[in-house]
């Protein structure tokens, strides 16, 4: 499993604490900052899913993905204006709902959404490394984000909150009435919620693709542990042999012989 170290978990809270300062202003950056603070001790070391083989399952992993998901959504932005697409939103709107987009994630007030798994045999086994907390109110992520921006009383154009509602894609069933349709007039009428829903997969299997060269790279170190050892034994064996040969060779030149 990935393991961040504590600068590489202080470097990238500062990277979005900068990035927060650097693209809102006025009352919703205050507002912001007054959410950040409330959070920090738990968000910077927060998880971004339970299990490892997800992304990111790792101290940290949360605020790692988020930039990552932020990085992605500004080069598809940039590709897809390229291409012809429509833009119809700004760099500050798909930031926002880029960032809090797994805001729920982040748990309640007082309560983390993501705990150490107490089982060692699904950490084992199945890879679960973290639980759901049963302390907190079911939510889907999203309309916890939701929550927690309106209990600060942030608030969002309705290009972010689409972008934000709909970045899981069809992974939500509450969003199948907004990517499936058959009437023209309620189609998306922006292409926000496309680009970030594309940037969060890219991001995930991006991540996932990182773990599981991750366990490659630990199985060619075990293998090769495991080989030396074998070889080792293989060797001391192979010198008790010898050096029994040896003796009978003696015994056989010098031994008494009758």
């Amino acid at each position: 499993m990935k393991e961040l170290t504590p600068e590489q978990i202080q470097k990238n809270w500062e990277q979005l604490r900068s990035l927060i300062n650097n693209t809102f202003e006025g009352d919703r950056l205050e507002k912001l900052n007054k959410m950040y603070d409330h959070f920090e001790d738990r968000m910077c070391i927060a998880p971004a899913s339970g299990v490892e083989y997800y992304h990111y399952a790792h101290v940290g992993g949360y605020v790692e993905h988020v930039l990552h998901v932020v990085d992605l959504a500004l080069k598809l932005t940039n590709l897809w204006q390229a291409e012809g697409a429509t833009i119809d939103f700004t760099d500050e709107e798909i930031i926002f709902a880029a960032l809090h987009h797994d805001l729920g994630k982040v748990g309640d007030m007082e309560n983390d959404y993501y705990i150490p798994n107490e089982s060692e045999w699904h950490r084992k086994n199945q890879g679960k490394i973290f639980a759901h907390n049963d302390k907190l109110q079911y939510m889907t992520v999203t309309d916890r984000a939701v929550y927690l921006l309106g209990l600060f009383e942030i608030p969002m154009t309705e290009n972010e909150y689409i972008g934000l509602r709909l970045t899981d894609g069809l992974y939500e069933e509450a969003n199948k009435k907004y990517y499936i349709t058959y009437s023209p007039g309620n189609t998306l009428k922006t292409n926000i919620a496309y680009i970030l829903h594309a940037a969060d997969s890219m991001a995930t299997h991006i991540e996932y693709d990182e773990w599981k060269r991750g366990e490659i790279q630990e199985e060619v170190k075990v293998q090769k542990n495991v080989d030396n050892i074998k070889k080792a034994v293989t060797l001391e064996e192979t010198s008790e042999q010898l050096s029994t040969k040896s003796q009978d060779l003696f015994n056989e030149l010098f031994g008494d012989k009758k």
